[in-house]
């Protein structure tokens, strides 16, 4: 939690930012869930825009902003005599709502009267979507059906530049995301079987930070994008995809991609397909600025792509012609990255769009360029992963060909690539006032010589 200064300030700047709004806005944190009964729950996480703005980092507290009193509320219970039993001394509420500014509390179930009044008096009730099944279910049990758009603009315009405490704890959640990796590189060896290396891994988040920020995804076959599953022994020969990231204690996250050759050392065929994910990799990060348009960086790396892909004979054609008839998409059918912060995917509860995109700014319908989730222009203080890939993945490929889609060489694809797999490379990366940084302490690996001379290494140290 940051001092008390911070949140204060970032409340202040959201009723600057909603000048000549009426009303209250209500925000919820989350509660525990029962996984299988009441007081076994899972692993608590409180909402991310709550901590943003409020700070506490315990479940069932609320709180409510009037817009026109000025005036700031928190809502939650103190612990009774019969939860200290089981949990030993706890703060107040009154107490941890002075930590984060706040010097008026109340219990949690006046909330509902504090609402109610406002809509008797009919007035202007703020909030925004809600992530949790809890959450949706409180607020239509207050009366709010409607989410509004005034208050997530708002939200968006500030998480979306971070200040200079956030990007330290950014670099500290990269620094162990890099740390993780690194055990999961150590790690790989013919035989092993892979859930061994996400049990490592993932240990290392969870004794250094909160624990990992999205479920791990470590496979050899990259073609399947989201693989959570972890039961297969390692194979000689194989591409093994790692997309793993941690979240600190501070709930700060860091995402980053590599991917190994099983062996030690490329194929030939795979070092091709690989050096054109890294050189797009570093073209992406190149072309990252302020002023330039996420979506622009996008279209480089596929016009990068198909050029190189066309050098080996994989689609062919005039260049321009593939990129705006998105034949990129059979390749990467995701998009350069997304917003990071204090959600992996930051926000994109508040709304992808309204997160992604500026207001001139339309979502494409092309494969690939759609999922593009971060296409704005660039500013400083944004936070964006750079991660483009390349995949083979044969239900998309006999798609395509059933359709008679253009410039594509499917008989090169069917003779030597539907068992491929698929690679992918990730940093994150924060736009300064001039360009660029990526975040964490030493890169990983990534250049296919600097990861065969890192995998030789971690042999030779075994």
């Amino acid at each position: 939690m940051f001092n008390k200064e911070t949140y204060t300030a970032r409340r202040s700047e959201l009723r600057r930012l909603l000048n000549g709004e009426k009303g209250i806005a209500v925000f919820l944190g989350n509660v525990d869930a029962p996984a299988q009964y009441k007081d076994n729950c899972y692993k608590f996480r409180q909402d991310s825009t709550w901590l943003y703005y409020f700070g506490i980092d315990e479940p069932r507290f609320a709180a409510v902003m009037d817009l026109d009193a000025g005036t700031e509320t928190i809502y939650a219970d103190d612990f009774s005599i019969d939860d200290i039993i089981w949990t030993g001394p706890q703060p107040s509420v009154a107490q941890q709502a002075a930590e984060v500014g706040v010097n008026h509390s109340e219990p949690y179930s006046k909330l509902d009267w504090a609402v109610s009044q406002a809509i008797i008096q009919g007035r202007t009730i703020h909030t925004i979507p809600p992530s949790r099944y809890y959450n949706a279910m409180k607020l239509q049990s207050l009366g709010i059906d409607k989410p509004s758009e005034a208050l997530i603009r708002a939200i968006i315009s500030m998480r979306l530049v971070k200040r200079p405490e956030e990007i330290a704890e950014l670099d500290a959640a990269c620094v162990l995301g890099q740390k993780m990796h690194t055990v999961a590189r150590r790690g790989l060896r013919v035989g092993r079987v892979e859930q061994e290396i996400v049990g490592e891994m993932e240990g290392v988040t969870l004794a250094e930070g909160w624990g990992v920020s999205f479920a791990t995804i470590l496979t050899q076959h990259g073609e399947i994008f989201h693989n959570h599953g972890h039961a297969c022994t390692i194979e000689p020969g194989k591409l093994m995809v790692i997309d793993a990231g941690a979240e600190g204690n501070s709930h700060y996250a860091s995402d980053f991609t590599r991917t190994y050759p099983t062996g030690g050392r490329y194929t030939p065929k795979q070092r091709d397909i690989y050096s054109i994910v890294y050189d797009c990799h570093e073209l992406a990060f190149s072309l990252t600025k302020p002023g330039v348009a996420y979506r622009d960086v996008h279209l480089a790396v596929a016009r990068m792509m198909l050029d190189r892909l066309s050098q080996l004979g994989l689609v062919s054609g005039d260049l321009d012609e593939m990129v705006a008839e998105g034949v990129a998409g059979l390749f990467m059918p995701h998009g350069l990255g997304h917003n990071m912060g204090l959600d992996v995917h930051d926000m994109e509860d508040l709304g992808e769009d309204l997160v992604g995109y500026d207001a001139d700014q339309k979502r494409s319908s092309q494969l690939g360029l759609r999922s593009l989730r971060m296409a704005r222009r660039l500013v400083p203080g944004n936070v964006v992963t750079d991660e483009p890939g390349i995949y083979f993945i044969p239900d998309l490929i006999a798609l395509w060909k059933k359709e008679g889609r253009p410039f594509v060489n499917y008989s090169a694809l069917e003779a030597g690539y539907l068992d491929f797999g698929g690679i992918r490379i990730e940093d994150d990366v924060l736009v300064t006032a001039d360009g660029a940084r990526r975040l964490g302490g030493t890169r990983l690996p990534a250049s296919p010589d600097d990861v065969e001379a890192a995998m030789a290494e971690d042999a030779r140290s075994i």
